[in-house]
């Protein structure tokens, strides 16, 4: 029951709302793990109308798409929306069992896996490789299943809630992942790369002054730029690599060629090779908008 359980945290110094959302959240995960995989999708397709219908960050997005898709009238963005929060629950479910769909076998949730050379070739060149995504389709399950074919750490930012961080970081283990925590992801980053492991990382969030102003969907955004340091500094490329879920449900996870520009040694390189990387995600996006996680304010930070 909730109430023992609260006043045990409360114990231990945990607090309370925290405590609740770990149990709540521990519940559901309970309860998806408990369903036969086939009904588990459709019931995140209803927890993400549940969320479109409660308006969970629904202004903020609606406002993103309208930016993003000018041309779109708001019907069309309506369907978008209600697809993307559909899209979200499907998600949310697959986490809640991330371990066991990373060693489910051959093409039952992973259907097909196209341009992995890439980064194959890049551990054959004993560099190690950043491997860049955007908060698109199930990316960690998209990391995860790469890390299949060779040791993958993911550069997070640890939750708040550590009930939460717990959970997560044991999930995440049992999927075979690393974890590199944003407080010393450089020096962590530097040696996992010397090492020749792959090092996954997201960079599609405002960052606020200490990012570059690139170009996105036409307008300035503030985008970090540690990526682009990174392979500048190491010589490890950066690999893009995306998951698009298929009709039946399963996914194909696409790995691009590395990112280039010309003359990585000019004193801009790191912003150009962040306006490249970006105008890669903006293209996948245009062609699955509904994988992209348009409820974060992406444009919050105005060009100075």
């Amino acid at each position: 029951m909730p109430g023992p359980a609260l006043a045990q945290a409360a114990e231990r110094g945990v607090r309370a709302d925290h405590a609740l959302t770990t149990l709540l959240a521990r519940t559901l995960i309970g309860g998806v793990r408990s369903m036969r995989p086939a009904a588990a999708l459709p019931f995140g397709e209803r927890l993400g109308d549940v969320a479109r219908a409660l308006g969970l960050r629904r202004a903020v997005a609606e406002r993103n798409l309208a930016a993003a898709f000018p041309e779109l009238d708001h019907p069309a963005r309506s369907r978008l929306l209600r697809d993307h929060y559909r899209e979200l629950g499907r998600v949310c479910v697959e986490y809640a069992r991330l371990a066991e769909l990373v060693r489910s076998p051959e093409g039952e949730v992973v259907s097909e896996v196209r341009g992995i050379e890439h980064l194959l070739r890049a551990r054959d060149a004993g560099r190690g490789a950043i491997l860049l995504t955007g908060h698109f389709g199930n990316f960690e399950l998209a990391g995860a299943w790469l890390g299949r074919h060779h040791p993958v750490d993911f550069v997070v930012k640890p939750l708040s809630n550590p009930g939460m961080e717990a959970w997560v970081a044991a999930e995440r283990h049992a999927a075979g992942v690393g974890q590199i925590g944003l407080g010393v992801s450089v020096r962590g980053a530097f040696q996992a790369l010397r090492s020749n492991r792959w090092v996954a990382l997201l960079a599609d969030q405002d960052a606020r002054r200490h990012g570059a102003f690139v170009p996105f969907f036409g307008q300035p955004a503030s985008t970090p730029l540690g990526p682009a340091v990174l392979a500048l500094r190491t010589g490890a490329p950066i690999v893009m690599g995306f998951d698009e879920r298929q009709s039946d449900g399963r996914h194909i996870i696409e790995v691009e060629p590395p990112v280039e520009i010309p003359d990585p040694h000019s004193p801009d390189a790191a912003v150009r090779l962040t306006a490249a990387h970006t105008a890669r995600l903006e293209a996948r996006i245009r062609r699955r908008p509904e994988a992209w996680f348009w409820l974060h304010r992406r444009w919050k930070t105005a060009p100075p």
